[in-house]
């Protein structure tokens, strides 16, 4: 089993990263601010401009180490990646899956009923564990609509019947989405899903995590030799990484949304922390994206059991897991591909 090993997050904007023998070594101002050694690391996240160095990329891309830029408000960019490794034969066999309706529409299927299930768990955990702060009806009638989705999904034979029903489920899930915030109600009120750019604190933050989520799924899957940009639910784009957001919804309820509620209602964040552009979108303060990424880290840390593998694992490896799984799928090793259900 892969070891879950540590990412260096770049948070400082005037930070400029270079090598130096075999020591990552981070600067500002021309002061040395950090020297971490490479060897330790698995992923670099750049939140900064001035860059780093041509010796470090090259050092990160023949080690296989991600390093990943990111505006510092979040934004994706752009990834480095060295030469194209892996399973030729595998990378050739997705690129088919893809190009077949009949093949790839269960295994987009699998990846949309993870999503569905996680999202109605989310649902009722919240009746579960905190009945008397929250409106039971609404959330057990939504909870009654998402079980009726995934009643139905496993009959689609298309992609586009997925994504409208993909689309009813989001729907549903963010209608009773207040309903989970249970502190803080005023700063972080929820009324719908707003991105590009996100139109409230709840949407910055979760836009934030799911950036977050992203590049974790695109470093698993090329890890384990797929195009983390040719997928099966979301139609190929190029610069989009399709296959790491087909991949990610099935993890999106528990990897962004349930630590976006636990921030907000262990107060561990507050509306300080965000502010308003004049285009309207909000930004999130270097202080407040410390806490949530330390708080990102901690949560990979945390061990639970493989629904599927019947393993004790981090959550930082469930990328990875499915990753290899899916992989394992395409190459006619498993009969079908299994999402990752939260329990």
């Amino acid at each position: 089993m892969k070891k879950l090993a540590n990412v260096l997050y770049v948070t400082v904007p005037e930070a400029y990263l270079s090598l130096d023998g075999e020591n990552v070594v981070v600067k500002k101002e021309e002061a040395v601010s950090m020297r971490l050694p490479l060897h330790n690391l698995e992923n670099i996240v750049c939140f900064s401009y001035p860059g780093v160095s041509p010796a470090l990329m090259g050092a990160c891309a023949d080690r296989d180490v991600g390093l990943c830029f990111l505006t510092p408000n979040g934004r994706f960019l752009g990834r480095v990646s060295g030469k194209v490794k892996g399973n030729v034969l595998l990378r050739k066999k997705q690129y088919e899956v893809s190009e077949k309706t009949d093949e790839s529409v269960p295994i987009a299927a699998s990846f949309l009923l993870g999503k569905v299930a996680n999202c109605r768990k989310v649902i009722d955990r919240a009746v579960r564990d905190h009945a008397m702060l929250v409106d039971v009806q609404a959330l057990e009638q939504a909870s009654a609509a998402l079980k009726g989705i995934l009643a139905v999904i496993s009959e689609c034979r298309t992609i586009g019947d997925l994504m409208a029903f993909e689309g009813s489920a989001a729907k549903i899930y963010f209608s009773v989405f207040d309903q989970l915030i249970l502190q803080q109600r005023e700063d972080f009120t929820f009324e719908e899903r707003s991105r590009r750019p996100p139109l409230d604190n709840m949407n910055s933050l979760l836009s934030f995590l799911y950036v977050l989520l992203t590049n974790d799924v695109a470093s698993a899957l090329e890890t384990v030799g797929l195009d983390p940009y040719v997928g099966f639910l979301h139609q190929d784009r190029p610069g989009r990484p399709s296959l790491a957001l087909d991949l990610m919804e099935e993890l999106r309820p528990v990897f962004g949304d349930r630590l976006a509620l636990s921030l907000v209602n262990r107060k561990q964040v507050s509306g300080k922390g965000f502010t308003q552009k004049e285009s309207g979108g909000i930004l999130m303060d270097d202080e407040t994206r410390k806490v949530v990424l330390t708080a990102w880290q901690e949560r990979k840390k945390e061990v639970i059991l493989h629904p599927y593998l019947k393993e004790r694992i981090p959550f930082g490896l469930i990328p990875h897991v499915q990753a290899m799984l899916l992989a394992r799928h395409l190459r006619g090793d498993l009969d079908a591909y299994p999402p990752f259900f939260w329990n």
